[in-house]
């Protein structure tokens, strides 16, 4: 049986959704990535779903598999006590999606650490940025084809 958050986003967005699946009690739905934020605020304002909470964001290199990428968001409803797995496949030598920021404030430093580890850019971001890597630091340590041995300019006191 599915979900009544799973059922409602369809519902809704019935020509955004690529696919859902409930196991084990996880819900998850996969979206086109321009859907993203019209369905972000649904889900957080919509009554009976209230998901007010991003618990986190990160993103998958598939590396050989196309779309190479695919953005994952676990949201939380504190009124409700469900749990909803976000999907979004992502391609392209530029992978894109818009920013949740204007949903939830907290998607400001999980974009700029998947900008800075994966090299996936969000649109409307406040402040995208590194966050982990120092700013000169060249390619993105999490993807899979980023050479192990690569070296990186020195970073030290400027004379």
């Amino acid at each position: 049986m599915q979900s009544t958050s799973l059922t409602r986003l369809q519902e809704s967005f019935p020509d955004e959704i690529l696919g859902t699946h409930s196991r084990l009690g996880e819900d998850t739905a996969i979206l086109k990535p321009e859907a993203l934020l019209r369905a972000a605020r649904f889900l957080k304002q919509e009554p009976g779903l209230r998901f007010d909470f991003l618990m986190d964001l990160t993103a998958v290199d598939y590396w050989k598999r196309r779309p190479r990428f695919e953005l994952v968001y676990h949201l939380y409803s504190r009124s409700t006590n469900a749990r909803l797995r976000l999907k979004a496949p992502l391609g392209g030598s530029s992978p894109e999606a818009p920013s949740l920021t204007p949903v939830w404030p907290a998607a400001d430093w999980y974009e700029r650490e998947v900008f800075d580890m994966f090299g996936i850019r969000f649109r409307g971001h406040p402040d995208l940025r590194r966050i982990l890597m120092y700013q000169e630091f060249q390619g993105h340590p999490l993807r899979k084809d980023y050479p192990i041995d690569k070296r990186q300019p020195l970073v030290g006191p400027q004379d």
